[in-house]
């Protein structure tokens, strides 16, 4: 039996977002990145950019299953801005992204509370400007059909793609045309069943290799 196993989200590009509270100037920056010396880097390039800032906190979670974290106050009180930035990056269940929060401090003290709630809701506010990608375990499905039949089979794949959570790979052209389609483990069935019964059994999905493929969240992520 095949068990479904859910990945955390991450983020397709990289969001920018500005936030001022009593005068300072909260700036976050919130990256994809592949690892943590690529989070390592982008931490760096802001921290270059914003040279003359007080303060660049950050956060970050990597990892497949989000297993790997690290924060930085960078000068803020102890657990008023990394730890709440990392928790806005669990809280939305993400991995393989990194917050960097620069603060230009504006001469009035926020206290404990209201750090926490600028570092926090800084991050929350440039992730809700994002686009989120969520990561799924699929199986590669190709099909050989003679070009003459490959918009009608591409047709029939688009539509299950729809219906059934699957990925449209990208089609080659030789002899004949193939076509393919990245689907969950559960639906290879019902697909081959589908296939045979629009190709009147002359066509035979070859499935392949098992990945983990990124897809645009739907909205109300």
């Amino acid at each position: 039996m095949t068990v479904d196993r859910s990945y955390p989200m991450t983020l397709a590009a990289p969001v920018e977002n500005e936030l001022v509270i009593k005068k300072s100037r909260f700036i976050a920056h919130v990256a994809p990145v592949a690892s943590v010396d690529d989070a390592e880097r982008v931490i760096g390039e802001v921290r270059k950019r914003a040279w003359d800032a007080r303060h660049n906190c950050t956060a970050m979670v990597t990892g497949l299953l989000g297993d790997q974290a690290r924060s930085s106050d960078d000068g803020e009180p102890s657990g008023t801005a990394g730890v709440p930035m990392l928790e806005v990056l669990r809280r939305r269940e993400l991995t393989d992204v990194v917050a960097v929060v620069t603060r230009y401090f504006g001469g009035v003290k926020l206290g404990a509370g209201g750090l926490i709630r600028a570092y926090s809701t800084a991050v929350s506010e440039a992730l809700g400007l994002g686009s989120l990608l969520r990561r799924e375990s699929l199986t590669q499905v190709r099909i050989d059909v003679p070009h003459g039949e490959a918009g009608r089979f591409d047709n029939l794949l688009r539509d299950w793609a729809g219906r059934n959570g699957a990925v449209l790979g990208e089609p080659s052209y030789g002899a004949v045309a193939t076509l393919e389609l990245w689907v969950p483990a559960a639906t290879l069935a019902p697909l081959s069943d589908e296939i045979a019964a629009a190709s009147a059994g002359s066509v035979t999905p070859v499935v392949g290799t098992t990945r983990i493929i990124e897809v645009p969240a739907s909205s109300e992520n």
